[in-house]
């Protein structure tokens, strides 16, 4: 009975383990451009291991809306390592899009004041995709890839590196 118990014991701890999503991309970079408006621009780019680069220009992390933070000095490049949920959310969402089916470009220029949005992944296997979306309305999928690169720049825990 004890052993069966211990087997049990055994058994129940390693289902409660998170399950670590293995990454098909060696880099996930997005890039978010500039509108008429106050979009936040900046580009962040994530590795496999997790790590991630932000490189933060305008309207990431203040609270006003004013036009005269671009006579401001660019917000910063902030470094950290992804929470493995967050991630994991990330390669999920990613997976689900079918990065090498997706077009190269996306939305229509018959509007001026939009921003551009640029996805540029990696793949473990040596090839790579790169999309660019005038609006960020390309897809349902890709905009909440979208939603999720502007999630993790408030989740994480950002460290100023210049």
């Amino acid at each position: 009975m004890k052993y069966l118990l211990g087997l049990f014991a055994i058994v129940v701890l390693f289902s409660c383990q998170s399950q670590k999503v293995e990454s098909k991309y060696s880099t996930i970079e997005y890039e978010a451009g500039a509108c008429f408006g106050f979009c936040p621009i900046y580009k962040m780019t994530i590795q496999a291991d997790r790590t991630a680069v932000l490189e933060a220009e305008h309207f990431n992390f203040s609270k006003g809306t004013s036009k005269d933070e671009f006579s401001k000095p660019r917000e910063g490049t902030f470094t950290t390592t992804i929470k493995e949920a967050d991630y994991n959310k990330l390669l999920a969402s990613l997976n689900d899009l079918d990065v090498k089916s997706l077009q190269d470009k996306y939305g229509s220029r018959n509007v001026s004041d939009m921003p551009t949005s640029y996805l540029r992944i990696k793949l473990a296997d040596g090839t790579s995709k790169n999309t660019e979306d005038y609006g960020k309305r390309g897809s349902e999928k890709l905009i909440k890839v979208y939603q999720i690169f502007e999630d993790l720049k408030q989740s994480q825990q950002w460290t100023k590196v210049k």
